[in-house]
């Protein structure tokens, strides 16, 4: 190799490894400004947050404001999250190790590599097939073999890997689908936004001890509709 083309290695290599550090930066003042700050201290929470990089999980466009304190445009009217809201609905189902988790809009992907920096399994449904192979993709090249993509309608769940210990729900439900309740584990946690897709809804902690439901309203939110199949 001559010294010229050494020379452009050498200097692509600083470049990556100067925005990889960047990147690493952004994330910790996402973590420290604007989770953090707002009361979240769920320590798997906090880690799974430092260590997940969010700029892969958005279009490369967008990757420069992907710390940002605000949700983003994925493609197909979806949105990701904002990361404050992703590490909240992460804490309030409590995941742990050796839990399996059943995510509802798989979106980017993002929020089911969160829960799969924590628990055993998750499985993640996305009714878009664009979004969903490439949450896919995106997730196997950063080595989240425990999170599994699948295409489908969520309404329905997946009752054939239920019970689940947690269900994390990231699109705007007009009532809480009776299958998903059905599929919650005994001591299980489930969050929703519940409402009208068009207007603010409210984000709900459903909590099943026995035969007993329970629901509690947490705050206003504003998430993309909950899409059926016709």
């Amino acid at each position: 190799m001559n010294s010229f083309l050494i020379a452009v290695f050498f200097t692509i290599a600083g470049i990556h490894s100067a925005a990889a550090q960047d990147f690493d930066r952004m994330r910790e003042n996402m973590v420290r400004r604007q989770i953090i700050t707002r009361g979240i201290d769920h320590q798997p929470t906090l880690e799974a947050m430092r260590n997940v990089e969010r700029h892969h999980f958005v279009p490369e466009g967008q990757r420069r404001r992907a710390y940002d304190d605000g949700p983003a445009p994925i493609g197909y009217g979806q949105t990701i999250s904002q990361p404050y809201i992703v590490a909240y609905m992460t804490q309030l189902v409590d995941p742990k190790p050796g839990d399996r988790v059943l995510e509802i809009g798989a979106g980017s992907g993002y929020q089911a590599a969160v829960l799969g920096e924590i628990v055993d399994q998750v499985y993640t449904i996305e009714i878009i097939p664009e979004l969903g192979h490439r949450a896919g993709k995106v997730l196997r090249e950063l080595g989240y073999d425990n999170v599994e993509v699948l295409i489908g309608d969520g309404y329905y769940g997946l009752e054939e890997h239920a019970p689940f210990d947690a269900i994390v729900v990231t699109a705007a439900a007009e009532y809480i689908p009776p299958p998903l309740i059905a599929q919650l584990k005994d001591g299980g946690k489930m969050i929703i936004p519940v409402g009208s897709p068009f207007l603010v809804q409210t984000l709900m902690l459903v909590e099943k001890k026995g035969e007993r439901i329970t629901t509690t309203n947490l705050m206003p939110v504003r998430f993309v509709p909950f899409t059926r199949k016709n």
